[in-house]
């Protein structure tokens, strides 16, 4: 969609009834920061404003937001399927399993062959249990996980159940490798480069992570941020030159 084609459609657009926005999350900007971003350009109107789904700082991609009434079903949509591309690291490991923190273990990869890791992505193909990185959002105690990794707390931490319907590798040039994953709700593909490094007898670590898909969603329909926030302060600036007319 084109960005005459979204300024047409705009005007149509009932906020406080509830909208759905797709936003293509930049690099190094919290889910958080999103949200914060869009709630700010509709000041002084307080609007309820949420995303179905977080994506991890070092993460970009599809990016759902809710606005008033339909941040009710932010649930709904947050239980959908997921599409990710990326690219991993072989041969050495980080504590939180991506670029967040530095290199802990380095491993050899000379004896690893394609077909060694082609063949290592069908171990995790359907249900699978993982556990959350010490580095993640999920909260122990009514405190991030990440904050205590942070200060150097040890946590104990629970396995979960997830479902991989997709795990290919797309491309491999070493030490790097990428992949394409579709998996449900609650997966981290952190853990899942992680395991898949010890599955193949090494390490493995995140290096670049797209969401391209979320349910019927995609990231091509999405909006950038900035190109969002200014549509919506020219929207609100068309009703208020309407009103003094």
């Amino acid at each position: 969609m084109d960005t005459e084609e979204k300024t047409k459609e705009f005007p149509q657009f009932n906020f406080p009834e509830g909208e759905l926005l797709l936003v293509n999350k930049p690099y190094r900007w919290t889910s958080f920061d999103v949200v914060s971003k869009i709630r700010n350009a509709f000041k002084p109107l307080k609007l309820k404003v949420g995303h179905a789904g977080t994506l991890d700082p070092l993460a970009t991609g599809l990016l759902i937001i809710c606005t008033g009434k339909l941040t009710k079903k932010i649930d709904e949509y947050q239980a959908q399927e997921k599409e990710y591309t990326g690219t991993m690291v072989l041969g050495a490991t980080t504590p939180s399993y991506d670029l967040e923190t530095e290199i802990d273990a380095r491993f050899d990869t000379a004896h690893l062959r394609e077909e060694d890791i082609q063949a290592a992505c069908k171990s995790f193909i359907g249900e699978i249990q993982q556990y959350p990185p010490a580095h993640s959002a999920v909260k122990v105690e009514g405190e991030r996980l990440y904050q205590k990794a942070r200060r150097g707390e040890a946590v104990e931490l629970r396995a979960r159940t997830v479902t991989i319907s997709v795990f290919e590798i797309t491309a491999i040039n070493f030490p790097e490798v990428e992949f394409r994953v579709v998996c449900s709700k609650g997966t981290y593909i952190r853990s899942l480069i992680h395991d898949f490094g010890k599955a193949l007898g090494n390490g493995a670590y995140l290096s670049r992570l797209r969401r391209t898909r979320s349910g019927d969603f995609r990231c091509d329909q999405a909006w950038e941020v900035m190109e969002l926030v200014r549509h919506i302060r020219s929207l609100k600036d068309t009703e208020q030159e309407m009103k003094e007319d």
